[in-house]
């Protein structure tokens, strides 16, 4: 009887787990970061694609809050595939499916504060920028890649030496490298004693409100054309 009770034990315990483990088998896989986003903007291109030739304006949320894209530049045709708390590395990975798909003409970039923020290096950032632009000048060679410098958030102050390592690393980058630019914001951004402007920025004092963007504008009218 003891052993016919044990027998009986064993099979349950052998059912569940069996059971347990077909429920994990068949659980959705966790995509990578941002896919959902991603997912987003393919759904919109399947019901109205973009036309080829126009600027892609990508990277992290500053490119998302943007939304007065398009009317900061009329009669240009903008495309906004910003998402928000990405690193480059991320725009490195979808940059086929959110950049070069479209062939634009030319594609601004915003990025490298997340990644300083998440203990990424500043050489480690170069990197990941330089991976950005091989994937995006082998598949459209004649693109031009314009880089906005990663602005001084004042809660964000701790990174400024590192941010500025990027900046000066990426700026020369662009100097000898073919269809690349680099716009340097950087003392706009700034007192003249070289303090923090929080009135330019939102409550979060990360973010930018429409007096940043008009700075951002100012300084890319004669490049966004």
């Amino acid at each position: 009887m003891q052993r016919l009770c044990r027998l009986q034990l064993a099979v349950a315990v052998a059912m569940l787990v069996s059971t347990g483990a077909r429920a994990f088998d068949q659980s959705p896989q966790v995509g990578p970061p941002f896919e959902t986003d991603i997912r987003k903007f393919e759904e919109a291109d399947a019901q109205q694609a973009p036309a080829e030739g126009g600027i892609v304006f990508v990277g992290s949320s500053s490119i998302v809050r943007w939304s007065t894209l398009k009317e900061d530049f009329p009669g240009i045709p903008v495309i906004n595939r910003g998402f928000g708390g990405s690193a480059i590395s991320d725009s490195v990975r979808y940059a086929r499916r959110i950049v070069t798909k479209y062939k634009p003409k030319m594609v601004v970039f915003f990025a490298g504060s997340n990644d300083l923020a998440s203990g990424k290096k500043s050489d480690e950032v170069v990197a990941d920028f330089r991976k950005f632009v091989a994937i995006v000048h082998e598949d459209l060679p004649k693109t031009k890649i314009v880089f906005l410098s990663i602005t001084p958030a004042p809660s964000r102050q701790q990174l400024w030496p590192a941010m500025q390592e990027v900046n000066h690393t990426v700026q020369a980058i662009c100097k000898k490298g073919p269809n690349l630019q680099f716009v340097d914001f950087w003392s706009q951004f700034l007192t003249k004693e070289g303090g923090p402007r929080p009135e330019i920025f939102v409550e979060d004092q990360l973010h930018m409100n429409p007096k940043g963007y008009a700075i951002w504008v100012a300084g890319l009218k004669s490049v966004v054309k």
